[in-house]
């Protein structure tokens, strides 16, 4: 069943790369030998807000995230965000050869 955020359904792509996305940052935390207070503490969320984030909620604000990753050391993972835009080139690209 999808799971909803402000009355909208969630498009299954989107919740499976949250979740996937949860589970990574899951795992980081565990390669630190960190626990979810102690991440909660330093992202300055509750340890209920850090479950909400390993499961990939929808509802949890990408500050929350941004701040998440800080707190393991992953802040720059963010830049990689779109960053590969080939549709993007790839569009421009077919613009220029007109």
């Amino acid at each position: 069943m999808s799971r909803k955020t402000f009355g909208k359904i969630m498009p299954r792509p989107v919740m499976q790369n949250l979740e996937l996305m949860g589970e990574q940052i899951r795992l980081a935390r565990k390669r630190r030998h960190l626990t979810m207070q102690e991440v909660a503490d330093r992202a300055t969320v509750t340890r209920l807000t850090i479950s909400k984030v390993e499961h990939g909620d929808p509802s949890v604000a990408l500050g929350i995230y941004a701040r998440v990753l800080y707190a393991l050391n992953l802040e720059n993972d963010l830049r990689l965000i779109a960053g590969d835009d080939a549709l993007g080139r790839d569009l421009q690209d077919a613009e220029l050869k007109k």
